[in-house]
């Protein structure tokens, strides 16, 4: 009975186990597992680091967004300043005391301006 038992002990194929020492050392890289899985692995690590590519290329065009917002903010309130000090250099009064001080001949029409048809 002896010759049976080896047999069926010599076609068992003995198995290692994963230990710390295997998975630090990368042993556990050159088992069979590993082997045949190496295109998944590969797959997965490429989408990985286009995951993270990805991710910190959103965040850089996050930023530059809110950048630009505040800069647009910061543009329209001048272009309202800018209005607003037009509106007032414009007005009428403004226009006849600045004549007055300068001591030209212009004066303010007394008689209504012709309409031509």
């Amino acid at each position: 009975m002896e010759n049976n038992e080896r047999p069926n002990a010599q076609a068992e194929k003995p198995r290692k186990h994963a230990s710390w020492k295997s998975i630090i050392g990368g042993d556990i890289l050159t088992t069979d597992f590993f082997r045949r899985q190496t295109k998944l692995l590969v797959l997965v690590m490429v989408l990985i680091i286009f995951y993270i590519h990805n991710r910190y290329a959103c965040q850089q065009q996050m930023i530059e967004i809110d950048r630009l917002k505040k800069e647009l903010t910061d543009i329209k309130y001048d272009a309202l300043t800018r209005n607003s000090e037009l509106m007032e250099k414009s007005r009428q009064s403004r226009i006849e005391e600045y004549i007055s001080t300068r001591e030209s001949e212009l004066q303010t029409a007394t008689h209504p301006p012709y309409l031509i048809k």
